[in-house]
């Protein structure tokens, strides 16, 4: 399968998907590790890609929503962005708002 093909797989069929280095239990970067303990912090499950266990994902991923860092962070089949814009959706209560939706809304 077209490695593109497999991204947009990955964003469209789950309601919350995180594309990071590592894993959430063992993130392997700083960034990836602060938004996937946020998107934890929700108590919303999503699912993960580890972009180091996949080299085209990691070298196409940027094209894809024309996103140039790791993570990013789709929730309901869009790009909300990496970690800072994470953060600050964390911070004042629209990173849980949107994951519950997200999750009612695959349910």
């Amino acid at each position: 399968m077209d490695v593109m093909q497999r991204i947009d797989d990955a964003v469209k069929n789950n309601a919350i998907v995180i594309f990071m280095k590592g894993t959430p239990q063992m993130p392997s970067c700083g960034f990836s590790s602060r938004a996937s303990e946020a998107l934890m912090n929700t108590g919303v499950e999503f699912a993960y890609v580890n972009v180091l266990q996949d080299p085209e994902i990691f070298e196409n991923l940027p094209r894809y929503a024309d996103w140039p860092t790791f993570p990013q962070i789709y929730i309901n089949h869009e790009l909300i962005g990496g970690c800072d814009i994470t953060l600050e959706m964390f911070q004042n209560g629209q990173l849980k708002t949107a994951c519950e939706a997200a999750a009612a809304d695959k349910a």
